[in-house]
């Protein structure tokens, strides 16, 4: 049997994560049913929120979202309801090794799963991969992440990062909020998307400008200070994150269904 209640707490995370759903395919990062964002409920139990299996990524809502446990099983939801194994095996391998990590987001993208591609990884060439300097993790592919074993490597490689790419699959990343993990996901992809414009210039050969360490390390530690999550601690804003609120505005201009 399935708990149906959930708390007011919940509940708000549970329309968050429905947001973020939507605006993931409103950029275009959704690839029909695949690919997944989750959010780590409170409590002590380490129940997590994951899309049902089988919708699309614009038929999201706050209902309809899936909470299982670190074992797989159903804990709130229809019991006809399913959620991709894939999906638990790499999601729950982060929440259960990082209590910090409270959302986890992954991607197939276009330019993401390019870059996975490359041996050279990420490369420091823009304002936004400059954040993630020194701090990408990388996972090797197994195939379809559906061996429950492969969770300790995933959160081996990951370790104390918030970023993550896994080759030959796509991007990752986590953070303390949703707000805070999609800031991330769109620098990390808009990286990707640089750094491939910049290598087809390169093909031209126009050579790639790599910023002196210091100031690699110097524009990661300022980059984090943008990720703030605590009201008027962030210097650019007296509000966490306001890029994901923005793209919550604009959802419920565009369709607001996501709130059911």
């Amino acid at each position: 049997m399935t708990s149906t209640t959930s708390s007011a707490e919940e509940w708000a995370l549970r329309v968050q994560l429905a947001a973020a759903y939507r605006i993931i395919d409103h950029l275009g990062w959704s690839e029909l049913i695949w690919t997944h964002t989750t959010v780590r409920v409170p409590g002590p139990e380490h129940h997590f929120l994951i899309n049902p299996y089988g919708k699309l990524f614009g038929e999201i809502c706050a209902s309809n979202l899936v909470k299982i446990d670190m074992d797989g099983k159903l804990v709130a939801g229809q019991p006809e309801q399913e959620f991709n194994p894939a999906g638990f095996v790499i999601h729950s391998a982060i929440h259960m090794a990082r209590p910090d990590a409270k959302c986890v987001m992954h991607t197939h993208t276009t330019a993401g799963m390019a870059v996975a591609a490359l041996k050279c990884g990420l490369l420091p060439i823009s304002m936004y991969s400059l954040g993630f300097y020194e701090s990408v993790a990388y996972h090797d592919f197994e195939g379809p992440s559906t061996d429950l074993a492969e969770r300790r490597r995933i959160a081996e490689h990951l370790g104390s990062f918030h970023a993550m790419i896994m080759r030959t699959h796509g991007l990752l990343v986590c953070g303390e909020t949703i707000g805070q993990t999609f800031v991330r996901m769109y620098r990390l992809e808009r990286s990707c998307q640089i750094q491939l414009a910049a290598q087809a210039a390169q093909a031209a050969q126009s050579e790639l400008i790599v910023p002196d360490r210091d100031v690699c390390e110097t524009s990661r530690e300022k980059s984090d200070a943008f990720l703030s999550i605590k009201e008027n601690e962030g210097w650019y804003s007296k509000v966490a994150n306001p890029e994901f609120d923005a793209m919550v505005r604009l959802m419920d201009k565009k369709d607001p269904s996501f709130r059911l």
